[in-house]
């Protein structure tokens, strides 16, 4: 952790972040639909746009943007290497995360996550603006790391890896092939179904629910810290919290699957089970 950076928890409540604002060591970043951010947001943060994440090419759309794309529009909010980054949105956690996984691949670690994000600040009745924020522009280089990555080869090749479960994060519909977003239903041979909003206390603000709760529900799964885990959903959005979720557990070997099913399931040479 670079030298004056503040020591937040990667699980931050509403009400500690409402005493840190004003920190300039901190750069908060509102990942909230763009029409949302211009009515209400935390005060101080700034607004970087769901889909400057992604490639958004087809069918892979939720695999990572251009590098040098990236790297523009995080300078754009102005992250540097020093900052704390506290990510939000007003959904439970999906792009928040998607944030910090993308974090993770290019290796500044220095980030929390506002439980329950504005859903949870507005029950709080915690100060709001609607004020557009700018802020010098950073100077972060971009370069993408493999280790929170996981992609359709690396799969391919641990299918019947005991070591490896694949944590599928879409509907129980989606999974079981009744819902079908793609040329092929169905899910990944081998993959445990556990929905992203399963983790969210829905009566509070979309807080994440008690950990012990949550770990104990996905080792039934066989989701265990032991193994390593791969992450995923239909591109890479709602898998963004669950890949969250298991960083707040502490496991300690995570990874996400960027092309998701969007690619998985339009490739016609790929497995699946029902």
């Amino acid at each position: 952790m670079p030298p004056g950076t503040p020591e937040l928890p990667l699980l931050l409540p509403p009400e500690e972040l409402a005493s840190k604002l004003g920190d300039e060591r901190l750069l908060i970043v509102d990942l909230c639909q763009d029409a949302t951010y211009q009515q209400v947001h935390v005060p101080g943060a700034v607004h970087l746009s769901p889909s400057q994440l992604v490639s958004g090419v087809q069918p892979a759309t939720g695999n990572l943007p251009d590098p040098a794309a990236l790297e523009q529009a995080l300078r754009q909010i102005g992250l540097r290497s020093d900052l704390h980054v506290v990510a939000y949105d007003d959904e439970g956690g999906g792009w928040a995360g998607r944030l910090i996984w993308t974090l993770d691949v290019i290796g500044h670690t220095n980030y929390s996550y506002l439980d329950g994000g504005l859903r949870a600040w507005l029950d709080c009745q915690l100060p709001v603006s609607n004020e557009a924020v700018r802020r010098e522009p950073g100077d972060i280089e971009v370069r993408y790391r493999d280790e929170p990555v996981a992609d359709r080869e690396y799969l391919l090749a641990r299918l019947e890896d005991p070591e490896l479960v694949i944590w599928d994060a879409r509907s129980p519909a989606e999974y079981c092939g009744q819902r079908v977003l793609a040329r092929k239903g169905g899910h990944i041979p081998g993959a445990r179904n556990y929905e992203w909003t399963l983790a969210m206390d829905a009566a509070r603000g979309l807080r994440m629910r008690d950990a012990d709760a949550i770990r104990a529900e996905l080792e039934a799964l066989g989701i265990t810290p032991d193994r390593e885990i791969v992450t995923h959903c239909q591109t890479h959005h709602r898998s963004g919290f669950t890949y969250l979720v298991a960083r707040i557990l502490g496991y300690p070997k995570i990874r996400a699957y960027p092309g998701s099913w969007s690619e998985w399931g339009n490739d016609p040479d790929t497995p699946v089970a029902n």
